[in-house]
Formats: C-alpha cells, structure tokens, sequence
C-alpha cells in the first residue's frame, strides 16, 4: 500500500506506514544528543516503517544505540507523521518519561 505523508502541498508517495512507539525499558548511560535520567522510563519514537513489527524491531535497535534496552511491554499505533518519509524507514522524536517501580 502507498501511504501519502510528508507536507499539504507536495505529498509524498511511499511504501511505509507511519507509526507511534511506546516501550517500556531501562536507561543506563544514553548517548549523546539525548537527555534522561538512569532508570526506568517509558520511551516513545516515532517510525516510518512497513509492517508495524518492524516498528517494535526499531525501537529495540535504535533505543540499543542510544543506551535504551527495552524490557517490558512494548505498544505500537498508527498515527499521523509530522516528518516526511525518507527511502528507508526511519525513527525520529525519541523521547524517555521517566516512572518509578515502586518499593
């Protein structure tokens, strides 16, 4: 399926699906570029990627190369981009929101 994405007046035909990803995990020592503390943190990405399992493969490999190991559950939705998609799928806007675990 060709999804059109990118802006209102030069959309852009791609093969890719545009999806939010939310993962639970633990920080140790993130790279640079990114903020959070050590812990564990819900982190959410968003991807340009075709099926939607390759959106839970990319936060597990991209959030590795930034100092995020998933651990927990992992959630996936199809939502609105507000970036255009490239040639390849891709992962943008990642952030990490902190939880405690409790006692």
């Amino acid at each position: 399926m060709m999804r059109l994405g990118g802006n209102v007046d030069g959309q852009i035909k791609t093969p890719y699906s545009h999806y939010s990803v939310v993962a639970e995990g633990v920080v140790e020592n993130l790279s640079d570029g990114f903020s959070g503390r050590p812990g564990t943190p819900f982190t959410g990405m968003r991807v340009w990627a075709s099926p939607a399992e390759e959106a839970t493969d990319m936060i597990r490999v991209i959030g590795s190369q930034v100092g995020f190991t998933v651990t927990g559950r992992t959630y996936v939705y199809d939502t609105e981009p507000t970036e255009p998609p490239g040639e390849d799928p891709r992962g943008y806007a990642i952030d990490f929101t902190p939880f405690d675990t409790g006692p």
